[in-house]
């Protein structure tokens, strides 16, 4: 996929450029901490604080080698929907930081917009196999991936060590990993 956007019924995607990063981490923050995130569903509010990514840390990913930030708009608006980064790791692709606008959530735009990651990795670099971590106590998070499926495997990781303790609302967070055959 290009720059250039590529429509699905209402929604249109596009991969993101650095001058995105600003949007891009305030939907990001949005939908996971603080008030704003509790409008939706995918909320982290009650386990951590404080933002979850910065503008250049964004930057960052979009730059990376064999990463992509892939956006996604409703009905042409400039404002963003969603975003989603997709990272190419051996054989599979890592799918990560997946958000629609809480306000939207509950409306099918997931749905969608995750097939749109899921193709994009697959026909990018022709991966067999896209993976995810997902916080353990997140259980209505991975039942919703599970629906789309993704599957347990039974593997877990520890909470990113850079992640001060005094971010944590919740002692000995973990992610788990999912994963699912494309």
């Amino acid at each position: 996929m290009t720059e250039q956007a590529h429509t699905s019924s209402t929604l249109s995607y596009r991969l993101a450029v650095s001058d995105d990063a600003a949007a891009i981490a305030r939907l990001v923050n949005s939908a996971y901490r603080g008030d704003s995130s509790r409008q939706g569903w995918t909320t982290e509010a009650d386990l951590l604080e404080g933002d979850r990514i910065n503008a250049d840390q964004v930057r960052e990913l979009i730059l990376a080698d064999e990463s992509l930030i892939l956006l996604c708009q409703q009905n042409q608006q400039a404002e963003l929907s969603g975003c989603v980064h997709l990272q190419k790791t051996e054989n599979a692709a890592y799918l990560g930081m997946f958000v629609v606008k809480p306000t939207q959530q509950g409306s099918g735009i997931g749905k969608q917009f995750m097939q749109a990651a899921e193709t994009l990795a697959q026909q990018s670099w022709q991966v067999q196999t896209i993976w995810m971590t997902v916080i353990t106590l997140r259980h209505e998070l991975i039942t919703y991936y599970e629906r789309r499926g993704y599957r347990r495997t039974g593997q877990f990781k520890p909470f990113p060590s850079e992640i001060s303790k005094e971010v944590m609302l919740v002692p000995d967070l973990h992610f788990e990993v999912l994963e699912k055959r494309l």
